[in-house]
């Protein structure tokens, strides 16, 4: 079985993105965008996670059977938070009734 090595440029350079992806986050933490805030904290960590699946985790340079597998659990994870929120978004606030 042959194993593909990475160089250590490219783990500093995803090593520095990942750290500018972090910056990214903080800051818009600090920005007030209103209902937009959720989603693009949530983009910037996918994209996190995604780097740190693909380039630490070696799936980038794996067998495609655990590419497919790797996919899939993003697949079930973007389902999974579908359900959580559309549950979420069609809740409303129940007051009791005084009189």
């Amino acid at each position: 079985m042959s194993r593909h090595v990475i160089s250590r440029t490219a783990y500093f350079i995803v090593f520095g993105l990942l750290l500018v992806l972090l910056a990214a986050t903080v800051l818009v933490a600090m920005i007030p965008l209103g209902d937009w805030s959720v989603a693009v904290a949530l983009s910037i960590a996918a994209l996190k996670a995604a780097l740190i699946i693909l380039y630490f985790m070696h799936v980038r340079h794996s067998p495609e059977l655990v590419q497919v597998f790797s996919v899939a659990g993003f697949v079930w994870l973007a389902l999974l938070f579908v359900f959580l929120f559309s549950d979420y978004l069609t809740r409303y606030d129940v007051t009791p009734l005084t009189g």
